[in-house]
């Protein structure tokens, strides 16, 4: 029973890492908190179902489509909101309440023309692969492997790539990076397109594991995932990894009959923020955060 909520720990962890990560690098670029980021993954889900579904598409060209249209959905985005927004110099209340709207008037364009009508991916739900006392679905085995490979890019591309010591250069400090001649629009631009391409696989794999999906579901998401960033420290990509593997596997974990009798799965959320508590309460800067000096 336990290695079985471990997998599953893993499996949703794996989503809400790769999301916390899309978040942490435009909020470490632009100090901007994305409420529409949600609605970004369930955008990105719906246009794989309509490459995957009505177009008879393999998953894996239905994922690159949806990740691309994603990408270019958040430079449109930039481009017509946030970087007006930039150049007037906007506060921190300002992009607030920006970012709420965007992400109120994406959710009803989705249900405008998407309809709530819950859809599937043409992945076989009865297949299933037993290891020992495990059982993993084919859609739990698509997102393990497909996370595993963005995780370890990701992290790769931060530590050892010019555009990765350009973010991190950008994060520390970007006047700073400004003036030792990084062009910061170009980065910013870069930082976007991360952004979206793992705001569209993170609302794939997320629709893969559900099963059904419509297009609320990434609103639902948008909590663990902004709790999985904070636990990481804000603004710090590897930290953001760390966070949500840390809440995926904590809330799985929680109800396991050997703690007590276990958790009722429906207060998993509940679990996922009562570890954010202790953890912050432990540490409040996050697994990586660069602690405050008065």
């Amino acid at each position: 029973m336990f290695p079985q909520l471990l997998v599953n720990g893993l499996v949703t962890g794996s989503v809400y890492a790769i999301a916390a990560v899309g978040v942490s690098l435009v909020y470490g670029l632009l100090r901007l908190v994305n409420f529409a980021y949600g609605d970004m993954m369930a955008f990105g889900a719906l246009i794989t179902f309509g490459v995957n579904g009505p177009l008879h598409q393999s998953m894996i060209v239905a994922a690159l489509v949806g990740m691309a249209t994603t990408a270019i959905l958040a430079l449109l985005l930039d481009f017509a909101l946030w970087r007006p927004l930039r150049i007037r110099r906007a506060g921190f209340m300002s992009l607030f309440l920006a970012s709420i709207g965007l992400a109120l008037v994406l959710r009803q364009a989705l249900l405008l023309f998407g309809s709530a009508q819950p859809r599937t991916y043409r992945v076989n739900p009865y297949r299933v692969f037993v290891l020992g006392s495990v059982r993993v679905s084919e859609a739990q085995t698509i997102a393990i492997a497909a996370a595993a490979a963005t995780i370890v890019a990701v992290a790769l591309l931060l530590a050892y790539t010019t555009t990765g010591r350009v973010l991190r250069a950008m994060a520390d400090d970007r006047s700073l990076a400004a003036v030792a001649g990084i062009d910061v629009e170009r980065a910013i631009r870069i930082a976007w397109i991360a952004s979206g391409l793992l705001a569209g696989l993170a609302g794939i794999l997320a629709a893969l594991v559900e099963y059904s999906f419509d297009p609320n579901f990434g609103f639902q998401l948008l909590l663990p995932v902004f709790a999985a960033v904070v636990l990481g420290g804000i603004g710090s990509a590897y930290g953001a990894l760390a966070g949500g593997l840390a809440l995926g596997i904590a809330q799985e974990v929680s109800t396991w009959s050997g703690f007590a009798g276990g958790v009722n799965p429906t207060y998993k959320p509940v679990v996922a923020f009562l570890v954010l508590t202790v953890a912050l309460l432990i540490r409040p800067q996050g697994f990586f955060g660069q602690a405050r000096v008065a």
